[in-house]
């Protein structure tokens, strides 16, 4: 793994803004990326936030969403070395409270709303169709290097997948198709005394915005359709596409939703386990996740 190189990184960010020095306090960090806010001579504080791929291009997807008006931190400098990314961004301070199920469609009609960026990775139907197959390749690599061994279920599912995905991937660019977040969750949205602001970019695409809206609730609890279609009835009430209600793939949209969400999670995960956290150690937690997914993919795809 490439040495973390956040102090340099920082050093070069304060230059590029007229700062000497800064101190450092952890907020959140992991293994990929990290989190601080930065105490300036003059008296004021920034947040630096690092990152190594494939988190390294948030920089670009910040300032694309700042420029078509959607409401994000605003970045004072940002620099790149030995594939990781350093930013220095504007403290937004401690959230006056946690973000509710109507802030969350408000952000998403906003988000959803913005003319499309060109720039952005493209996952449309075809995308969504080489899910499963991407994910076989996934575990190939990994069986190769004596890893996941006992994983001919997983193999199995991922075959039935791919086999309905075609028909299953249909209607993926009915709107709302344009921005998605990617980790649209509550803990995204800072809300504040002066408005809200929308938080971590670093794998926004271009693609079915009912992606975001089935990642809201996140993926730790079993998947609710239920919760979810009144969510997409939300979002329509306050300007939303009336489309997000529509079937596509011979499926509600809600089913829809969820389940692709889960297979786009499933491949990140095993893209995970074998090429950017590539620890062994992991592939018991990463296993657990994937099969736990593939069993909602199989039952809200209806394969």
């Amino acid at each position: 793994m490439t040495t973390n190189p956040s102090a340099e990184l920082l050093a070069n960010l304060l230059t590029a803004t007229g700062q000497a020095t800064a101190v450092r306090e952890e907020v959140r960090v992991w293994s990929m990326s990290g989190v601080e806010r930065v105490a300036l001579p003059d008296g004021s504080t920034a947040i630096f936030k690092y990152a190594r791929k494939p988190f390294d291009c948030e920089d670009q997807a910040l300032r694309l969403a700042h420029t078509f008006g959607v409401p994000v931190p605003q970045i004072h400098a940002s620099a790149a070395m030995d594939g990781w990314l350093g930013m220095l961004m504007e403290d937004l301070g401690p959230s006056s409270r946690a973000a509710d199920d109507l802030d969350g469609v408000i952000a998403a009609v906003i988000l959803h709303g913005t003319r499309r960026a060109p720039s952005l990775p493209v996952l449309d139907e075809e995308g969504l169709r080489t899910l499963p197959t991407r994910a076989l390749g996934h575990l190939d690599r990994l069986r190769k290097a004596d890893r996941w061994q006992d994983a001919d279920d997983i193999e199995n599912a991922l075959d039935r997948i791919a086999q309905a995905a075609e028909a299953r991937s249909a209607g993926a660019t009915l709107e709302p198709f344009g921005w998605v977040h990617s980790e649209f969750h509550p803990t995204s949205l800072y809300i504040g005394e002066r408005g809200w602001r929308l938080l971590d970019f670093a794998r926004a695409f271009t693609g079915p915005g009912l992606l975001d809206l089935a990642s809201w609730h996140g993926t730790i609890d079993p998947p609710h359709p239920v919760r979810l279609r009144v969510f997409l009835e939300q979002y329509v009430n306050a300007g939303g596409t009336p489309d997000a209600l529509a079937s596509r793939g011979g499926l509600t949209a809600e089913n829809w939703a969820l389940g692709w969400h889960r297979m786009w999670a499933v491949e990140w995960f095993m893209e995970q386990a074998v090429h950017w956290i590539n620890d062994p150690a992991t592939d018991p937690a990463y296993t657990k996740a994937v099969r736990r997914h593939l069993t909602d993919v199989l039952h809200l795809l209806e394969i």
